[in-house]
């Protein structure tokens, strides 16, 4: 899948980037998200926080956003709130985030699902190790260019995901109790929204997660890849 060119800064104005974090404590949202705050700047965007999902009926705030950086785990989001931001997307603002922050979020809003692609469903208990294969057709994405296949400790996730997703990398879940054989599962991917650009990675659970050097680069590229 080609990556269409994104339009130039008006005026090289600086980007700007809306971090929105709540919901569940268990995934930290803003000790991590605070980790890529310092680096947004360092790329030249201005960067707001908001822990209030009523930042999403700001119509002329998302409207003049490149990036919306989301980890808000479980929680409810009202329709208002749930088509302010597709909407936003669909008129080009990027949306990024990874692990229960961006798809273990609203889990009553098909809406918001079809907007992200993926759905979570379940994890095996606790963390164990697992590898991060990168899908060999994509090596020249912008997200994955130069990286290799990873090793993670954290949890790993099974979702629902969308066919029209574009697959970046995969994790194997083994034959079990339950499984009668071995299912690759994505586990990093975009996709277009209208004209705006989505990021996901089911890698993030905690700060650790992000000491991985190839989380944590390509989580910064995804980042940079969906902004406007």
């Amino acid at each position: 899948m080609a990556d269409a060119p994104r339009p130039e800064s008006v005026d090289n104005a600086p980007r700007r980037a809306l971090v929105v974090r709540g919901g569940w404590d268990g995934h930290q949202p803003i000790t991590i998200t605070d980790l890529f705050l310092p680096f947004l700047k360092d790329q030249g965007f201005t960067v707001e926080t908001s822990e209030s999902l009523d930042v999403y009926e700001d119509a002329e705030l998302l409207a003049a956003t490149d990036l919306i950086v989301q980890c808000w785990t479980m929680g409810e989001i009202t329709p208002e709130q749930s088509d302010g931001l597709a909407a936003s997307v669909r008129a080009g603002t990027g949306l990024a985030g990874w692990h229960g922050g961006i798809v273990d979020s609203f889990r009553d809003d098909v809406g918001y699902q079809l907007l992200t692609g993926g759905q979570f469903l379940m994890h095996p208990p606790g963390f164990h190790d697992h590898d991060v294969h990168l899908v060999p057709e994509r090596a020249d994405h912008p997200v994955l260019r130069g990286l290799s296949d990873f090793r993670v400790h954290t949890e790993q996730y099974w979702l629902a995901t969308d066919p029209l997703i574009d697959v970046l990398a995969t994790t194997t879940f083994e034959p079990d109790d339950v499984r009668d054989r071995a299912v690759v599962m994505p586990a990093v991917w975009t996709r277009n929204w209208g004209a705006g650009r989505v990021f996901v990675s089911a890698v993030g659970h905690k700060p650790d997660d992000f000491d991985v050097p190839e989380v944590r680069a390509l989580t910064e590229r995804g980042l940079l890849w969906a902004s406007r």
